[in-house]
């Protein structure tokens, strides 16, 4: 086969179709920066040209991304029948793939490790790359995964000044590492390169959480959402990210309004993809309400996604976000099925299951059943490990809310004010000047109460003056006057 084109970066595609060629790259700018119809642009490539194998690597790539492992294992065996007539770049890319596909993380990473090495520019194993460690020590075992990340990558960054892809996940690394404003300043410089890439407006909107700067995250993720392509599932996850600067500035109605348009499973596919945003906003909308008058939102069409981490326990970010949906909906059946499964893998040896996911999860059953002290007492030592379950911060903070809420409903104010006074110091929000004021407030101390309910009403002026938390706001702000 002649080795005759190259794709953006220089490097050969094993093809004598440009025209393959050319829907295959248009197929990789779509995977890589999270738009529709990457899987649409790849068989196309390779209904021109069926012994295109990395056409057949970055599909299986593609479906392993949207949870389809099934047909992920049968393109990525194709792919593999044709490595022998493809270059080494090529194949090791492929091999990679495979690895992290049958479940071979860790080896799959030291692969793609030693591969850009060579291939500094190979934006889509930088993309395997932050796959792998973001699952944590459920894929490889990696405490801290964010800095290890963001030293791979160190590596390609003299090679990738122009490389929109490669900008988008090094500013991911830089936010997630505490470098916020050096991941702004790349985001930026990869949305002046391609304005279409939702991994960079994805850390332009964790750089606007981080900052606790909701009113201009929200401003942001509207115009940009505004022009993007809806079918694509990144529209879900931005939307998620817009909801909750929704919720941030009290702005539930709207925030609602986006999760029934654009988050809800019933909108999108119904895969395991979507369990973690619609889990976790549900939640946050109950949590935040007063607890003798909890909100009741549609669990119903969740639940159906997370039976599956309660049969076969799998990654624990997974399992962590339908542990909260099983809680929140009462399912008793499958909450006892996935902790008998868990239980038995902590007793078999597994230190990560016993020290991490258990009490994780049990907490979460304490906390929807009403048990916050004892909620609190395991969720105490597991929240400053979360990061060992993947996933971002602003996915995690969702567990830290919930041992907030439950220190905060068991009276155990001192433990509530050391964790809001860590929070308020990094990025002071309406809602967190909110729990202060319950702190004070449930100590006695009215003026201060009274000053923190004045500096959260105020942070929550645009907000809905009959949301949970502003009626409930009003309420104990009357009671210290």
């Amino acid at each position: 086969m002649s080795n005759i084109f190259q794709d953006r970066y220089g490097m050969t595609l094993s093809t004598e179709q440009p025209q393959a060629a050319e829907q295959w790259q248009e197929g990789l700018d779509r995977l890589l920066s999270q738009n529709a119809g990457p899987d649409t642009k790849f068989q196309e490539a390779i209904d021109l040209d069926n012994d295109l194998a990395i056409a057949h690597g970055c599909l299986a790539f593609w479906y392993m991304q949207r949870a389809r492992p099934g047909d992920a294992k049968a393109s990525i065996q194709r792919a593999l029948s044709l490595a022998p007539e493809i270059t080494r770049r090529e194949r090791q890319q492929i091999e990679a793939t495979n690895l992290w596909i049958q479940g071979e993380g860790r080896q799959a990473l030291a692969q793609l490790k030693d591969h850009l090495a060579e291939f500094p520019r190979d934006a889509l194993m930088m993309r395997l790359a932050h796959l792998i460690y973001n699952r944590g020590c459920s894929s490889i075992g990696e405490p801290n995964f964010p800095p290890a990340f963001l030293g791979l990558l160190h590596g390609s960054a003299p090679e990738c000044e122009d490389n929109w892809a490669f900008l988008a996940e090094y500013a991911w690394a830089h936010h997630e590492t505490g470098a916020i404003d050096e991941s702004m300043r790349l985001a930026q410089r990869s949305l002046d390169l391609n304005p279409n890439n939702a991994v960079a407006a994805h850390s332009v909107a964790h750089v606007y959480f981080e900052r606790g700067d909701a009113a201009t995250g929200a401003e942001f993720l509207g115009t940009w959402l505004a022009g993007f392509d809806c079918p694509a599932s990144s529209y879900v996850h931005l939307s998620w990210h817009l909801a909750l600067f929704e919720l941030a500035l009290g702005q539930y109605e709207k925030a609602i309004e986006r999760y029934e348009q654009d988050i809800r499973p019933y909108v999108v596919a119904k895969s395991m993809a979507t369990l973690p945003d619609s889990a976790s906003f549900l939640w946050r909308v109950q949590i935040y309400s007063p607890a003798s008058h909890p909100a009741a939102p549609p669990w119903e069409d969740v639940c159906p996604l997370a039976m599956p981490m309660a049969e076969k326990p799998g990654f624990a970010f997974q399992v962590a976000h339908a542990a909260l949906a099983l809680a929140a909906s009462e399912d008793h059946d499958g909450l006892e099925m996935m902790i008998g499964h868990l239980q038995r893998t902590a007793e078999q040896g597994d230190a990560f299951t016993r020290e991490m996911v258990v009490p994780l999860v049990q907490g979460i059953v304490d906390f929807a059943q009403g048990e916050y002290a004892k909620s609190a007492q395991l969720l105490e030592p597991v929240c400053p490990q979360l990061v060992r379950i993947g996933g971002s911060h602003a996915q995690r903070e969702v567990f830290e809310d919930t041992l907030l809420e439950a220190h905060l409903r068991a009276e155990q104010f001192d433990k509530a004010e050391a964790m809001l006074a860590e929070r308020l110091a990094r990025r002071p929000t309406p809602r967190d000047t909110f729990w202060l004021g319950r702190v004070q407030a449930g100590r006695g101390e009215r003026t201060q109460a009274k000053a923190s309910f004045d500096t959260a009403a105020q942070g929550w002026r645009l907000g809905d003056a009959a949301s949970p938390e502003m009626t409930s706001l009003n309420h104990l702000a009357a009671a210290v006057n």
